[in-house]
């Protein structure tokens, strides 16, 4: 029994840092491409607008881009709350212990 929870565990941190790393790379090519997307849409929208009011356009940018920040931030602690380490291998320990609690009793 304790064999098969020991590779249950196994399995779990296998996948567990496999889609760990897959997450951040994806994450890592979506936050360059993207960063590189908003510098050259910044730079195209402030110069199409540069004859109204420079200060105006980046300013606004900003606060869209700061809004931008704020609502991923958001996302980010909320996703990270619900965060669960090996769930079925912390189930399947806690229905061990009960059972030796009740062969002991």
């Amino acid at each position: 029994m304790g064999e098969n929870r020991f590779e249950l565990l196994t399995v779990e941190v296998q996948e567990g840092r496999e889609r760990l790393l897959h997450t951040f790379l994806l994450a890592l090519g979506v936050a360059a491409f993207g960063l590189l997307a908003g510098f050259t849409l910044t730079a195209a929208i402030v110069v199409m607008l540069w004859t109204y009011s420079p200060l105006v356009i980046l300013l606004t940018l900003t606060g869209l881009y700061g809004a931008a920040a704020g609502c991923l931030c958001w996302r980010l602690t909320g996703l990270l709350r619900g965060w669960e380490t090996l769930p079925a291998s912390v189930d399947q320990f806690r229905k061990d212990c009960a059972c030796l609690e009740e062969i002991l009793a």
